[in-house]
């Protein structure tokens, strides 16, 4: 608008008034010569736009040989009313800005309020403070919390989530431990102290009770804390409910020591790095010593009971399957250790307890082979009974790698069975 304004004192239009275009002129230049012939067009002063009254009139007249010779014509002193349109330029086709501006911010206050409005808040507090997975450090800095959505891609066949997922959120949640406590170093979950010896975590032992599977759509709630197993090792205990009934699904513990990082030999632990650890040490176990003592272990059956064994050869690591620490991670163990167990039991069972005791690691060039002995009267896979299965992960020189030992009960439908709750002083 002001850019229209500006050119048509420069250049006065059609529907300019001469009037102003001429003082506008004298203005800026300063009086006219006399002999200086000006054309304009004059408008009633209440004429329309379209239908502007024009009056030509000549200034001054051309002189020849010193006198003075009159053009003008019988019509040159009317008026003469002359149609008009303006027009159409680059200014007078611009939108009203204004306008434009006041409707965008109608709409904006619209939503703004409409969206106050909605009653978007979750019901439970701690939800808002973990609304994108995060985790949080409760219980006066001893426990640390993560909330996980089971994913369309975490399910199996049974449309339950499988085991290797929720091994998955143990392993998420203790590193997230490690880093929302300002304890992550270097390494996988090492701590600057052990970053400077070149130490680094493995584990040694994992012994797990599930509960119930979590299907597609669920929300699951880990806690997690680290307690000390002996004088070199730490223990790191876990609990994961149902974030909606609050009921069990899994509980786990896990025994881990520290190896040196180059020469790939346990090592014993720092002082330093005791110090580091030591004030997040929490006594609580997850899984009782009676529960401990009702899993056998691993590789043990009795006596005069008969077998079956099943074997899966040629198993090699993907580059995927290594961690930073450039060995295989301790979760892919478990898909190995599985790979030989029979399919009648995969498909009319599931995993209630695991237990995996660690013997050495692996590497991107090992190859090995998975053994599993199914034990007495389970070796035919009856669909109404318990089965108790051992498991050997080794390589295929012999050396063993891990060794399980698994319950199965038979499938339940979603929702049934007998979930624990955990005691009130741990919620």
């Amino acid at each position: 608008m002001a850019g229209s304004l500006a050119a048509s004192a420069f250049f006065p239009g059609p529907g300019a008034s001469p009037a102003a275009s001429a003082k506008t002129s004298k203005t800026m230049a300063g009086e006219l010569p006399e002999n200086l012939s000006v054309r304009g067009i004059v408008a009633k002063p209440n004429a329309p736009s379209g239908n502007m009254q024009v009056k030509a009139q000549a200034q001054a007249l051309p002189k020849v040989n010193g006198t003075k010779v009159n053009h003008k014509n019988a019509s040159a002193d009317t008026e003469e009313a002359i149609p008009y349109s303006a027009p159409k330029t680059f200014y007078n086709q611009l939108p009203d800005w204004s306008m434009l501006l006041a409707a965008v911010t109608t709409i904006f206050l619209a939503a703004e309020k409409q969206w106050t409005l909605l009653d978007w808040k979750p019901k439970k507090p701690d939800m808002l403070v973990d609304t994108f997975g995060f985790g949080r450090i409760i219980q006066d800095g001893l426990v640390f919390r993560q909330n996980f959505l089971i994913r369309s891609y975490e399910i199996g066949a049974d449309r339950t989530a499988s085991i290797e997922t929720l091994m998955n959120h143990l392993q998420e949640t203790a590193l997230n431990h490690v880093k929302t406590a300002g304890l992550l170093g270097d390494g996988f979950g090492a701590t600057p102290e052990m970053s400077k010896r070149n130490l680094i975590w493995v584990v040694s032992k994992i012994q797990l009770l599930v509960e119930q599977y979590p299907s597609w759509g669920d929300m699951v709630q880990v806690d997690t804390w680290v307690a000390a197993a002996g004088k070199n090792g730490m223990r790191r205990d876990w609990h994961v409910r149902d974030y909606n009934s609050g009921r069990t699904i899994l509980r786990a513990t896990s025994v881990w020591v520290m190896m040196n990082k180059n020469t790939r030999r346990l090592s014993k632990m720092p002082d330093e790095v005791r110090a580091e650890i030591g004030p997040y040490f929490n006594g609580r176990s997850a899984i009782t010593d009676e529960q401990s003592e009702k899993l056998a272990k691993p590789g043990s059956t009795s006596d005069g009971d008969a077998t079956k064994q099943f074997m899966r050869k040629g198993l090699t690591p993907r580059w995927g399957d290594l961690d930073v620490n450039q060995h295989v991670n301790n979760v892919k163990y478990i898909g190995w250790i599985l790979e030989s167990a029979p399919i009648s039991i995969l498909e009319k069972h599931e995993l209630a307890s695991m237990t995996l005791d660690y013997r050495k690691e692996c590497g991107r060039d090992s190859v090995l082979q998975s053994l599993t002995t199914v034990a007495g009267e389970c070796a035919d896979g009856h669909p109404d009974g318990t089965i108790q299965c051992d498991h050997l992960l080794q390589l295929e020189s012999g050396a063993d790698i891990v060794k399980a030992h698994t319950e199965w009960r038979p499938k339940r439908a979603h929702g049934e069975g007998n979930l624990g709750f955990f005691p009130a002083e741990s919620a």
